[in-house]
């Protein structure tokens, strides 16, 4: 599902709607420029708040690494925290293709200062 004929590193996620538990994929997508890339998280978040969900209870990433997880890059972890569930925090499943192991942890870990608005200076 990916397109990445640059780097060939292939990632798919998964999320799931706490409004009604709808599930939304995405994948990578390169660009020569790189710049332009798009990484699966935020494929998968697009795609759902273009339908109207602002709330996800859970991310999945699966990357095509066999001795490693592939946990969200930065952006992509600050992109989920806008979007996390009511109760403030959102589950982050990370797992290899065989799907033989599977990593659990909450944003809130794998983001534990993440920027908001008010933090900023010019806000009063």
């Amino acid at each position: 599902m990916a397109y990445c004929p640059y780097s060939n590193f292939a990632v798919g996620s998964t999320l799931l709607t706490e409004q009604d538990s709808r599930i939304y994929t995405g994948c990578n997508i390169e660009n020569s420029a790189m710049s332009p890339a798009i990484c699966a998280e935020r494929t998968a978040v697009s795609k759902a708040v273009c339908d109207g969900y602002r709330k996800f209870k859970v991310v999945v990433v699966v990357a095509e690494q066999q001795q490693e997880f592939t946990a969200p890059c930065g952006v992509c972890r600050q992109t989920l925290n806008e979007f996390r569930s009511s109760s403030g925090d959102m589950d982050v499943y990370l797992s290899r293709p065989a799907m033989d192991l599977v990593l659990c942890t909450k944003l809130s870990h794998i983001l534990p200062l993440s920027f908001k608005l008010h933090n900023n200076a010019f806000c009063n």
